[in-house]
């Protein structure tokens, strides 16, 4: 969902990891030469979201491992959705309308939030989108209200548990890991 910390966590994660992080919704305006916002109000959702669809099958088949942050709707689409299965781990971080409310209060960047009332927007994009999310990731964590750190290690201790990483990535706060004899 919009505001769920996806580029948040994703660049300390990114980091933590030693991975390269793309901001999907970033690749995009890059690619626009304009705002999301700005295209969206010229030439609408649908044709955002083919540009979307194309920007994300192109990082998808990049070769070398990074950290993605998908835009929140970019699981609309089936194709989107058995891409990311099929070639990357998606997490879906899993956060209450209201905790999304409060951290989007004021927000003027999101096009699908510039509506009379954000909470119902917000209600009717979780309602369409939850499922498409659980129906997409291969790990849900609910984020709650801890800090953005905290999320990071709780996804990092998930993709250790699931054998997709090694169990010993240094902690950049506590420095680098010890030798481990043979």
């Amino acid at each position: 969902m919009p505001g769920s910390g996806k580029s948040s966590v994703g660049r300390q994660l990114a980091r933590r990891l030693g991975l390269g992080f793309v901001d999907v919704d970033s690749a995009i305006e890059e690619r626009l030469g304009c705002s999301i916002r700005d295209f969206f109000a010229a030439e609408g959702e649908a044709a955002f979201r083919d540009r979307e669809a194309e920007v994300l099958a192109g990082l998808l088949a990049a070769p070398g491992g990074c950290v993605l942050a998908t835009g929140g709707g970019a699981v609309l689409r089936p194709a989107n959705r058995a891409a990311l299965r099929e070639h990357s781990t998606v997490i879906y971080l899993k956060t209450t309308v209201e905790e999304l409310l409060r951290r989007l209060k004021g927000d003027q960047q999101r096009p699908l939030l510039q509506g009379v009332d954000p909470r119902a927007k917000l209600r009717e994009l979780f309602a369409q989108r939850d499922p498409l999310y659980r129906e997409t990731a291969h790990y849900v964590i609910e984020t709650g209200r801890p800090s953005v750190a905290t999320l990071v290690g709780m996804v990092q201790m998930q993709i250790e548990v699931a054998g997709l990483m090694p169990s010993r990535i240094p902690d950049e706060a506590a420095g680098p890991s010890p030798e481990v004899p043979a």
